[in-house]
């Protein structure tokens, strides 16, 4: 798990084809990215959980409207290997935390395991 930096999917991202060419979310990332994943054996819990929609856990100190424009991206993930990812679930990112006084542009990204 962690600060992967990638926003794989098209609604891991605010606009995709808006952000073909930027840095997180550029054809040869997210090609890489899913390499990683398949050499590992590795599962996106997260999206195993939430399998659909528009889903961020980051979005820029800069905006200081980011809440109201939205213009985020999933770029912290929690992965699994598939011998323990049946036994993840409530997967949840707390966006109210980016909220706070001198937040990080990171919100929380959780997920429970039953080992």
């Amino acid at each position: 798990m962690g600060d992967l930096n990638i926003a794989p999917r098209t609604d891991d991202v605010w606009d995709h084809k808006k952000l073909l060419k930027i840095v997180s979310h550029t054809a040869i990332e997210v090609e890489h990215l899913n390499d990683v994943m398949k050499a590992g054996d590795w599962v996106d819990v997260t999206r195993q959980d939430i399998p659909e929609g528009l889903l961020y856990s980051w979005w820029s100190y800069r905006a200081k409207d980011w809440d109201t424009a939205d213009k985020g991206r999933r770029l912290d993930h929690i992965w699994a290997t598939s011998d323990i990812v049946a036994s993840a679930h409530s997967s949840r990112i707390v966006r109210a935390v980016r909220g706070w006084e001198k937040p990080s542009d990171h919100a929380p990204v959780f997920a429970s395991f039953d080992i």
